[in-house]
Parts: C-alpha cells; sequence; structure tokens
C-alpha cells in the first residue's frame, strides 16, 4: 500500500515541478559592526503585499520587488532601513545594518505556514535564533528548545528529552521539521525522546507556537507547535561559485561529552548542495554534589562470570549506565530554474547507540534493584522531503508551496530482570508517507490561507527473547498488534486574515481532519486470548479559531485569541499491550473518539521607551473527552498475568474533562555600557474535573540573566529555577514513583524546588574563529527536574571552537 502511494505522489509531484518552471537577484545583508550575516530581516514593500526574510547566511531574493519600489528593512535588533531595488544594484546586492538600541519588532513566524510579521499574528510565539543556539551550545535538539526557558523539558534518560508546553507533552504537542510532521502512529502518551534525532548543528532557527495550532498543523497540536527549520542550500549571486564551510568542536566535562561537526555549502546561480555531518559521544553523566543525597546511585548491576551481581558504584554521582553516541547526516540538493520557482530536496539520517533508560535501571522490588538490563536499541531516524514553491499570482494564488515526504522510524526496548536469564527485544518500525500543499492568496489588503494534507502510516511490531546464556530465542507478545497496522488522514483547512487599519488585524480558520486505523492479530502467536482478530476505527474531527490583535499605539499590543485543537487516536492509543507501572498492563481498546483543547489566550505587550519591553501572557484551556488509562477487564477479568506478574488490566478511554491555566511573563531591558538584563516566569497549573492533578504541569520556572554585548566579546551569567510540586499536587501516576522523587518527612514522594547558576561567553577571534566556553550549574547543586528519571547536569565546564570560511 505504501509503495503504491509513494509512485502515485512522486509522479503527480514531478508533474508539478516540470509545470512551474520560470533567476533572481539575491541580496547580502550583514551586521555594520561585525560583518557577520544577519538572519530573520524582513524586507516589505510599502503596502506590504509582497515580503521576503533572510536566511541564515543574510540572503534575500529580490524577486518581486520593481526597480523604484522602497523596499523596508526590519529586524528585532537592527535600525529600520529604506532603500529602492535601484539604489541596492548601485550597492553591489549587498547592504549593511546597524543595531538599534531594542529589540523592537520580530517580524517572521510560521504561525500559517508562511512567513508572517509577529505583529499581525495572535498566538504566543518565541523564535530561537541561530545566535542563540551557537552561544548556548546545546547538547541535543531536546536542550536546544530548554533554550527558551518557556518550555519545560523531561528526561528519563541521557538520551532523552520530553517537551513540556502548557500542560500538554508527548502527543499533544507537535513536532515539525521543514513542513513535515514527525509525530507518527505510535506517539505515545508517555515521555518521548525522539526530538534528540534532531541536529542542533543544523537547525538555522526554531519556532515554538503555543497554545492549539490545530487549524494549520493538525492532529496532535494541543498545547503547541515546536517547528524546526534547518539550514538550506545558499546559490551564487554572482556567475562566481559561491562556497562556505563550518566546522565545530566541543567538549563537555560532566559527561565527557566530545562532539565533531561539519557542513559544506556549494552554490551557483541557479544550483547548489548542502552537506552536513554530526558525531557526538557521551559518557556517563555526573550529577551535582550538593543536596537530595537520595538522589545518588549508590550501586548497580554488573555481569560478573556470567552472573548478575550488584557492585558499590566508585563515584556514586556518576549515572551509571546513561552514556550514549549519535551520528547525524544531511544532505540538500537545491534547483531555481527561474525567478518565480524554488526545488529543494534534502535527506536526514539519525542514528543513536543503545541509550541505557536510567529511569528503570534505579527501579527497585523487595528492597532490591529490579532490572540487570533495559536500553532502548539504536534510534534510527531517515527522512526524504522534496519542497517546491512557487511564485506566481493568479485567479486561485499568489504563492503555492508543497511538500511530499517519507520518513522511516525504528525503535527498539531491550529488557531482562535482576538474575533472570531472558532477555526480552521489541521492535517497532514505522514507515511514514506524507503530502502537504499550501496556498495562499491576496485579496486586497486581506489574505486567504489554504491547504491540504494527506499522510499514512505503516506500523511493523516485532518481538522475541533471547536466553542470553545458551543463545535460544523464542517468540514473545510484541508491543502493538503483529499483523497489519496502518494509520491515515486527510484533511483540508482555510484561514482569512484581515487588516483593519493600522490598528486592528483578525485571523480566522477553520480546519477537518478524517483519520481511518486498522490493525490485525495473528491470533496464532498471540499471548492472550483476545475476543478479536483486528480492530479499526474511522473517525473525523472539526476545530477552528479566531484571533484579534489590536495595537493602540506604535508601542503597545493586545491579542486575544480563540482556538481549538485535537488528538485522534493513533496505534498506540488503541492497539498497544504493554506493562505501563508495576503490576499493570494497558489492553487495546477500539472504542475511542478524538480528545479536544478548547482554548482561550489573551498578551499584553508594552515597549517602555526605546530600551525596554514586557509581554505579559494567560491562557485558560478546557479538554474534553481526554484519552486516559483507566482500571478495566479483559475476558471479564481485572486481572491477568504479564511477564509472569499478576495485572491490574487498564484501557485507554475516553474520559476525563480537564481544566489548565496559566501565566508567563517575559521583561528585557537594555541598560548602558553594553549590558542587557532579561528575565521570564512560566506559571501553570491544571487538574481534571474531580480535582486530580495532571501529569505533564510543569513547576513554576524560569530564568533571570545579566548578558555584556560587546563584539567580538559577549558574556552572560544566568540563573534557572524550578518550583516545588508537593506531593499532593503530583499526578497520582507520579506519587508511587518512589525511585524518582525526593522523599518528604512522611517518606512521600515529591519534587523540590532548585536554582543554578551559569555562566557563558563567546569570542570572535577573527572572521574566520569564534570561541566559546562556560560553566554550567556552578554552585554544583544537585537536582532532577520534576518528572526525570535521570539528576541533572552537575557542574560543567564547556569548551568550543567553531570556524566559518
Amino acid at each position: 500500500m505504501a509503495s503504491v502511494l509513494f509512485k502515485q505522489c512522486s509522479v503527480l509531484i514531478v508533474l508539478m515541478a516540470f509545470s512551474m518552471l520560470g533567476f533572481s537577484q539575491e541580496l547580502k545583508i550583514y551586521d555594520a559592526e561585525t560583518l557577520e550575516p544577519i538572519g530573520n530581516v524582513a524586507l516589505y514593500g510599502k503596502d506590504k503585499r509582497h515580503s521576503v526574510i533572510s536566511d541564515q547566511n543574510g540572503i534575500a531574493d529580490l524577486k518581486g520587488f520593481e526597480g523604484r519600489d522602497s523596499i523596508y528593512f526590519q529586524h528585532p535588533t537592527y535600525r529600520p532601513v529604506i532603500r529602492t531595488k535601484a539604489q541596492l544594484k548601485e550597492l553591489g546586492y549587498s547592504i549593511a545594518l546597524k543595531k538599534r538600541v531594542i529589540q523592537l519588532k520580530e517580524f517572521v513566524v510560521s504561525a500559517y505556514r508562511w512567513e508572517q510579521n509577529k505583529e499581525e499574528v495572535p498566538n504566543k510565539i518565541t523564535t530561537i535564533s541561530k545566535q542563540q543556539i551557537d552561544f548556548q551550545n546545546p547538547q541535543t535538539a531536546a536542550d536546544l528548545l530548554g533554550t527558551s526557558d518557556e518550555i519545560f523539558i523531561q528526561k528519563s534518560q541521557l538520551g532523552g528529552g520530553s517537551p513540556m508546553i502548557r500542560g500538554f507533552a508527548t502527543n499533544s504537542v507537535l513536532l515539525v521539521v521543514d513542513g513535515v510532521r514527525m509525530n507518527n502512529c505510535i506517539y505515545r502518551s508517555g515521555n518521548l525522546h525522539n526530538v534528540i534525532s534532531l541536529d542542533p548543528h543544523t537547525i538555522e532557527n526554531s519556532e515554538v507556537i503555543f497554545g492549539p495550532g490545530s487549524v494549520t498543523y493538525g492532529s496532535d497540536a494541543l498545547g503547541g507547535v515546536m517547528d524546526f527549520h534547518t539550514k538550506s542550500v545558499q546559490l551564487s549571486t554572482s556567475d562566481q561559485e559561491h562556497q562556505n564551510w563550518n566546522v565545530l568542536t566541543r567538549y563537555s566535562s560532566a559527561n565527557n561529552e566530545m562532539t565533531g561537526h561539519v557542513d559544506f555549502n556549494y552554490g551557483r546561480r541557479k544550483w547548489g548542495f548542502l552537506t552536513s555531518l554530526s558525531y557526538s559521544s557521551y559518557d556517563d553523566l555526573e550529577m551535582g554534589s550538593h543536596d537530595h543525597p537520595g538522589y545518588r546511585r549508590m550501586e548497580y548491576v554488573k555481569r560478573i562470570d556470567g552472573r548478575d551481581s550488584i557492585v558499590d558504584n566508585e563515584n556514586p554521582d556518576k549515572q551509571i549506565p546513561s552514556g550514549y553516541d549519535q551520528f547525524n547526516f544531511m544532505q540538500k540538493f537545491r534547483y531555481r530554474p527561474g525567478s518565480n520557482f524554488n526545488l529543494s530536496y534534502g535527506f536526514h539520517l539519525s542514528s543513536t547507540s543503545n541509550i541505557p533508560r536510567y529511569d528503570r535501571l534505579i527501579q527497585r522490588s523487595n528492597g532490591q534493584l529490579k532490572n540487570a538490563e533495559w536500553y532502548y536499541g539504536p534510534q534510527k531516524w531517515m527522512m526524504h522531503a522534496l519542497n517546491g514553491k512557487l511564485n506566481q499570482s493568479g485567479s486561485l494564488f499568489n504563492n503555492m508551496q508543497f511538500t511530499f515526504a517519507f520518513q522511516n522510524y525504528e525503535e527498539s526496548r531491550h529488557d531482562r530482570g535482576y538474575k533472570e536469564e531472558w532477555l526480552r527485544h521489541r521492535t517497532e518500525n514505522v514507515q511514514a508517507l506524507s503530502l502537504n500543499i499550501d496556498f495562499d492568496k491576496e485579496m486586497g489588503n486581506d489574505l486567504l490561507y489554504y491547504g491540504l494534507e494527506y499522510a499514512y502510516n505503516h506500523l511493523n511490531s516485532t518481538a522475541f527473547k533471547e536466553h542470553i546464556v545458551s543463545g535460544e530465542e523464542l517468540p514473545t507478545q510484541t508491543r502493538y498488534p503483529n499483523g497489519d497496522n496502518d494509520y491515515s488522514t486527510f484533511a483540508g483547512y482555510i484561514s482569512y486574515k484581515k487588516n483593519i487599519g493600522e490598528q486592528f488585524t483578525t485571523i480566522t480558520g477553520i480546519r477537518y481532519s478524517h483519520f481511518d486505523i486498522y490493525s490485525t492479530l495473528d491470533t496464532s502467536a498471540a499471548y492472550y486470548n483476545f475476543p478479536f482478530s483486528k480492530m479499526s476505527l474511522s473517525t473525523g474531527a472539526l476545530n477552528g479559531s479566531v484571533g484579534l490583535v489590536y495595537r493602540p499605539q506604535e508601542d503597545w499590543q493586545i491579542n486575544l485569541n480563540g482556538s481549538s485543537g485535537f488528538h485522534a487516536p493513533n496505534i498506540d492509543d488503541m492497539a498497544k499491550v504493554f506493562d505501563s507501572e508495576p503490576e499493570s498492563v494497558v489492553m487495546p481498546n477500539e472504542n475511542l473518539e478524538p480528545e479536544y483543547a478548547y482554548n482561550i489566550d489573551w498578551a499584553v505587550k508594552k515597549h517602555l521607551g526605546q530600551r525596554s519591553l514586557i509581554e505579559l501572557t494567560g491562557f485558560y484551556t478546557w479538554l474534553q473527552d481526554a484519552l486516559v488509562r483507566r482500571e478495566a477487564t479483559f475476558n471479564g477479568k481485572d486481572s491477568i498475568m504479564y511477564d509472569g506478574v499478576l495485572s491490574q488490566v487498564h484501557k485507554m478511554v475516553n474520559a476525563d474533562k480537564a481544566y489548565i491555566h496559566g501565566l508567563s511573563l517575559d521583561f528585557n531591558i537594555l541598560l548602558p555600557f553594553n549590558m542587557q538584563f532579561s528575565s521570564n516566569l512560566t506559571y501553570t497549573r491544571g487538574e481534571d474535573d474531580e480535582g486530580v492533578a495532571l501529569r505533564h504541569i510543569a513547576p513554576t520556572f524560569g530564568q533571570v540573566s545579566m548578558k555584556y554585548d560587546n563584539k567580538p566579546l559577549v558574556l552572560s551569567v544566568y540563573s534557572r529555577f524550578n518550583g516545588k510540586i508537593s506531593n499532593e499536587r503530583l499526578a497520582p501516576s507520579e506519587q508511587t514513583k518512589h525511585h524518582m522523587y525526593a522523599l518528604n518527612e512522611r517518606g512521600q514522594p515529591y519534587s523540590p524546588a532548585w536554582w543554578t547558576l551559569n555562566f557563558k561567553g563567546s569570542y570572535r577571534v577573527n572572521q574566520y574563529l569564534t570561541l566559546n566556553a562556560g560553566v554550567e550549574n556552578v554552585l554544583d547543586v544537585r537536582y532532577r527536574p520534576y518528572s526525570s528519571g535521570i539528576a541533572a547536569t552537575g557542574r560543567n565546564f564547556m569548551v568550543a571552537l567553531r570556524a566559518h570560511f
């Protein structure tokens, strides 16, 4: 089925590509002081109908602007400039921008799959720029999201990172890379670490849309959308070829991280390519040495002379085992036959080594360690993506783009109990095919956005157990049905933006999505007496949004936005069989419907003169028909034997209503002597209709920082902090996890408050070399972020050298 669809869609895309042929002049924008290229500069005409954005290398395409047109340059950190296209030609199609006193406007986001003026978007959106990524030096893409200090990151193991946004996580928040959704049919409600498949060294920028984004992006976008844009191929603006190299090497002391990265760009006028390679090796992570001694790893299981033995840890602050390795490769090609059409192809490949599941390795049963082995096998992700963009005004659209993608995911779980001799292996492989076609159409001063989406997933689930002494292999229960597992969706959406004078912007949208799921069981190999041999689900979801932006004065902005989002049941929700916690097993249930989130949020933004900015955002979300685990029966029994243990039966059901509310506060001020102070705070609370706390409600968290920015030297001292979650405020599923949390005076789990002091700096040695260094967790605090199974980094010395030539 997948191969047939792949061929049909391939033919469609090729025909579209050859029908859209039509050479453009490119402009280079750079910093007047440092000579570095400036990305995310917005260029637009006087009537704002036509706009373009510079990429990470400061390149902007001037197609669509006439010789005498005034072109306005807008960037949050640079002074605005107005030039005609003829003047830019006299400058050799390059222009230097000078920094402004305070960041005012951030111009471009991807809230509607098309570049937008942020002042006309009612959603709260945070952009993580390439400059911020380079300065902070995150080890993984999950850490990259954490640098925003507005997304909470949970980790079950070092090779992990599950983002939490506004009380939602896992399959209720959406990951998008280069316009392609990463969420697939086995994204679960438990913590996920798929985001680490992305290479942080290839991220050009990342935009986080807070709140439901389902009108544009479909299922799973309840809490928000994390939209990653990877580096694009840069073409030459002259008859000379364009080449550039980027090289990075980095070391971190807390886990002996050694990372190397190189990418090479080659461009001609009409075509070019980009090649990127990254490799990272992480040793076992060392936690801090102060506070909460209960987090220490006093002992671990080791195989000695063919027998499991519990040995003392010579350094209890070292979390053994937690280390792993990762490799990333990216290859892109770009072809631009004319001024109106651009075609690009991207290939992404990511693979890890085995990743120890640290939280399972510290579990205890009857006072001793429960598991001898528990690890994820190599996490493999491959993606082919073909993207075409046509800029040609017509009766139906002004701009059109398509993205055709094929992804292949592989993940596996391997576990063996202490002193047991059978090692269980479970492997899942997902093939995902998707096609997105998006349009925009100018209608006077208004804009219409509309598009179609199709996605198809096929899952293959296998399992066996291996005798670690004899090597004998026997079949065992798979995690998902062991027959055919197919998931498909087809959707259409439309949004309309209207500017009412200079003060008001309204945006409305609606989307309908239809879903089909089909799973079969090979009953001859089933390990339970299932009363069925197949499961199917066919359902739909309708959702919408309406937003208002009010700009009473140039230094004020007020946003009001109402929206709904949904998560359609997937194969993981409907058909999984696994142990969710000790003495508990989740069984299949095909009688499921989508869960919906109805959200209202508001924001007030105020520029205090030319040197400071304050923004306050609030939201309230109603969750209906939430997919939750509930006690149930199987074949008339409330408990069954699972892995030799009598286990309570649970099923996923549409049961709960829930209510989530929160606030976020951001403040920035420029001080004398090239200093800048910034701070942000995120507060979230949520419970179901019985007053029970929800699992993915993060504690109050935020940061304060002081930065000195006087190129070529940049220094920053900052503190990150988390509030406490008492035992009473923990979700019931968390209250049983004594091995993960600190214990209060009554011996009950809770998540303590913590704060860290950190220092980072960078120095541009010359136009080719930049040195980065820093110390994280200077005070060496021992802490474990909420819901995490592994303690965070102790005092960590980091040094990195970057070269660009």
